[in-house]
């Protein structure tokens, strides 16, 4: 709603600017003109809402099953600096659903830290946990584990 009310604003101002544009010109009609950008944008406006809406229901639809999921979030230590988060993510997709993937990276220089959490689901964690902990990825012996519960700082 707070969108569509700036895009009106903006809508209102542009037909304002086009009347004294117009009237500057005068070749134009500077009525018509205004009335032009105005319908022009209120078709833009309509159809824009209208794929907007549907873009958020088909969102909601797949938060809401990811909402029904019961997960849990492991750590995965001593990563290579190269893997990625689809590399990670495909890594534990054989062991059943993955809903995120985590790398943490350095905030002064932007490197990866070598390690990251995965957040997959509850049932399909332990298998992960026991499948790939102290198992080699891309030369790295990773270390994977529960993880702990955020701090509050």
């Amino acid at each position: 709603m707070k969108n569509s009310s700036l895009s009106i604003v903006i809508l209102v101002a542009v037909a304002i600017a086009a009347y004294f544009v117009a009237g500057a010109v005068a070749s134009l009609e500077p009525i018509y003109l205004s009335v032009a950008v105005i319908v022009g944008g209120a078709i833009v406006l309509l159809s824009s809402g209208s794929a907007s809406s549907e873009e958020s229901n088909s969102d909601s639809s797949a938060s809401d099953s990811a909402d029904t999921i019961d997960t849990q979030t492991l750590y995965v230590g001593n990563l290579p600096y190269r893997a990625n988060e689809s590399a990670i993510r495909k890594l534990f997709s054989d062991y059943g659903q993955v809903v995120s993937v985590r790398l943490l990276k350095d905030k002064q220089t932007g490197k990866r830290r070598g390690f990251g959490f995965v957040e997959m689901a509850a049932e399909d964690a332990p298998k992960a946990v026991e499948a790939l902990n102290e198992q080699e990825f891309q030369q790295r012996t990773l270390k994977v584990r529960e993880a702990n519960e955020r701090k509050e700082a």
